[in-house]
């Protein structure tokens, strides 16, 4: 073999060699991410198995709680019983189902109670129906709000309005039936209700409470799992800031769920007669597509809470501080910020009890009772204004110009 041909040999060796060379290095990177991808996909397992297994142990926590008041209350102790023992030791507040048969106290469950009684507030519906009249005016071009009516309470007469009957998602508007529906179910109804013992009584707020907060994103009151509380600053709790928390937590101590306090507020929407344009699925008004009412129902459920002294109270309180605890020392200060923001407005009276709300889809919403120079009380309700000032500045509005 010449020398050109041994150089042509030794070349094509050579190049032989560099190319499995290549093969071995790209198969070997080919390796490397092959088991850089299988550690990463047996990590992501790990983390989707301990985040599993910490939702299991959160809800079976929660269902645990559920079972404690289920047990408790098969044992006598269920909220409503207490209440009615606050009712025997302060001889105030008689259930309105009694007042309004043969004056006999009743001995039923509070499920029943609260769903079949036809009590004071019941009999306000029925005495309280606004209706449009002929002057009955349409709102001007300056009200943003969507929807929405303001009625004369005396005269049970609708001054002006927006669609009033249309269905509205009612947001956090919501909260105000779910105060009344509570504490109807608890007795707190009579004038003396500061000396109602079920007020006093100490709530754990429970960690299912908390998780459905945050899972649906409520604002809050800021509780913590296991903190205890007062039955009263969960009302307080439910509408001064709209905590979620809180009102979820009173629905379980009434109840011993949040879907069976629902039940009872439903039931007493059929007993108000309301059933045909209100339905209710939960109790801080998160929107559902069966979660829906309108703001002349609305209006009819401020008139109601505001008929009952406690509710009154709390719908009107511009602050509150809630019980000391471990984990709030100092206790937490609440605002209805409706309120702080109205009260230096010209109103032509003063405004006296409110709940806002938002969702998506019923933009901002508020209802309001008002006190005029006259000495009459007006209930406003808005909704689909967008944003809270412009919600607040509608109330002004409708306030300044039909308050006589």
């Amino acid at each position: 073999m010449d020398n050109d041909a041994l150089k042509e040999e030794e070349r094509r060796k050579a190049k032989h060699q560099a190319r499995m060379a290549e093969m071995r290095r790209k198969k070997a990177r080919a390796i490397f991410f092959q088991r850089l991808l299988c550690a990463g996909a047996i990590f992501l397992l790990i983390l989707i198995v301990i985040f599993v297994g910490r939702a299991i142990a959160k809800k079976k926590q929660g269902m645990d709680q559920n079972d404690e008041n289920v047990t408790a209350s098969s044992e006598g102790e269920t909220p409503g019983n207490r209440g009615e023992k606050g009712k025997d030791q302060t001889g105030d507040g008689k259930s309105s189902q009694a007042e309004n048969s043969s004056g006999e106290q009743g001995d039923s469950e509070v499920g029943n109670q609260a769903g079949n009684q036809t009590g004071s507030s019941d009999a306000t519906k029925r005495a309280f129906a606004p209706v449009e009249g002929s002057d009955t005016a349409d709102f001007g071009e300056e009200i943003i709000s969507e929807n929405g009516l303001i009625i004369d309470v005396a005269e049970q007469k609708i001054l002006a309005k927006k669609d009033p009957g249309a269905r509205i998602s009612p947001a956090s508007m919501t909260k105000i039936f779910t105060i009344l529906t509570a504490a109807d179910a608890l007795g707190i109804t009579g004038e003396n209700w500061q000396s109602n013992p079920v007020l006093e009584q100490k709530v754990e707020v429970s960690q299912a409470a908390i998780d459905y907060c945050f899972v649906h994103k409520c604002s809050n009151v800021g509780y913590e799992p296991g903190e205890e509380t007062k039955v009263k600053d969960l009302f307080y709790g439910t509408i001064l800031p709209s905590g979620g928390d809180a009102a979820v937590q009173l629905a379980i101590y009434v109840a011993g769920s949040q879907e069976a306090f629902v039940e009872l507020m439903n039931q007493k929407l059929a007993s108000l007669g309301l059933d045909q344009t209100s339905h209710f699925t939960n109790c801080p008004g998160l929107y559902d597509e069966n979660h829906y009412s309108t703001a002349t129902d609305i209006a009819i459920m401020l008139k109601l809470a505001s008929d009952n002294p406690f509710c009154r109270a709390v719908l009107s309180a511009h602050t509150y501080t809630t019980a000391v605890s471990q984990q709030h020392p100092e206790g937490m200060l609440l605002s209805n910020w409706f309120l702080r923001r109205i009260e230096d407005k010209d109103t032509g009276g003063t405004v006296l009890c409110a709940k806002t709300g938002f969702v998506n889809e019923s933009k901002n919403c508020a209802a309001s009772l008002s006190k005029g120079s006259d000495g009459k009380e007006y209930i406003c309700v808005t909704a689909g204004a967008t944003s809270s000032w412009t919600c607040i500045y509608d109330h002004v509005a409708l306030y300044k110009k039909w308050i006589k």
